[in-house]
């Protein structure tokens, strides 16, 4: 099973890249159907947010108003911190249960709009990031959707920027054409990227980096930083550290940066434990001329790693 996290601002287009991998089998969990079933009528989370923010979010039948709680969730950074330190919890307990049930030889789909807000990203082995411009996607909310124009601009300037999504997107897909183009354009990831990438999981296979389109970040820095922020959520307790420090090249891409990153750990015995938590992450083990460090590379056919998991000085 491989963890596939797909996001982008309001309005991007998310919904022609989910079809396309759901069409050719991606086992879909949908974050804005989570989001809206721990908050039906009746259940604890509509209690939770209707004593944070008072009766009149409810409607005459007593279920959510959503746009009375919108109006007053998102006029300020605290209330939109209160609405998420009470959606947050619930929307996680329900994604796990539901990620659970998947087939072992599942590619996860996890369609999360605030994936990035709610620094989600270390948890996926793969972001998929669609992106239009800001005045294309006010233009769609106002116009299609026949939201408030106003509204519209605040729900996009609450979240993320462009330089955030950057950061943490491993796929970015552009969707300035149109969706035939985008649809086009998810098909050749899924095809030359998550099935693959999948498939080297289940084989536990490290691989060269071998597609020509990957994520525009070409600055190394940005990658390590990524991938240590993954390697963490990974390793957890077993690890004393984790660095970025070097990057190469990958041997038939000169070009293609090839993060080095080392994960330290107590002694040897902690660096055999790490083994099947790093290759069910995308990060199997290859073979080491050194007998003191544990030799992980990358799964991914699109971003090459090596990670040297060694005892402390």
């Amino acid at each position: 099973m491989i963890r596939i996290g797909l996001t982008g601002g309001i309005g991007a287009g998310k919904s022609t890249v989910a079809q396309t991998f759901i069409a050719h089998g991606a086992y879909h969990i949908d974050a804005d159907k989570i989001a809206r079933e721990v908050v039906a009528r009746g259940t604890p989370g509509l209690a939770q947010l209707v004593e944070a923010f008072g009766e009149d979010v409810l409607d005459a039948d007593g279920g959510l108003d959503r746009p009375a709680l919108a109006a007053k969730a998102f006029v300020s950074d605290d209330s939109r911190k209160l609405l998420n330190s009470i959606t947050h919890p619930l929307i996680g307990a329900r994604t796990q249960e539901l990620t659970d049930a998947a087939p072992d030889d599942a590619i996860v789909l996890h369609d999360v709009p605030l994936l990035v807000e709610g620094r989600m990203a270390p948890f996926y082995h793969l972001v998929v990031m669609v992106h239009t411009d800001e005045d294309v996607r006010l233009r769609r909310l106002v116009e299609l959707r026949g939201m408030d124009a106003d509204d519209a601009r605040q729900r996009i300037a609450a979240q993320a920027t462009d330089e955030q999504r950057h950061a943490v997107a491993d796929v970015w897909l552009d969707n300035s054409g149109t969706p035939d183009d985008l649809a086009a354009a998810a098909l050749a990831v899924w095809e030359e990227r998550l099935v693959p990438f999948r498939d080297n999981v289940a084989a536990r296979r490290a691989v060269e980096p071998s597609l020509d389109d990957t994520a525009d970040d070409p600055e190394s820095s940005k990658l390590g930083a990524r991938l240590v922020n993954r390697l963490w959520a990974l390793v957890g307790g077993g690890a004393q550290a984790v660095a970025h420090t070097a990057t190469s090249s990958a041997a038939d891409h000169p070009t293609r940066p090839i993060p080095e990153l080392t994960v330290t750990v107590a002694d040897l015995t902690a660096a055999d434990a790490l083994a099947e938590p790093l290759a069910a992450g995308g990060f199997p083990p290859v073979e080491s001329d050194d007998p003191q460090v544990r030799l992980h590379g990358s799964a991914d056919p699109g971003r090459g790693a090596l990670v040297r998991v060694r005892p402390a000085d």
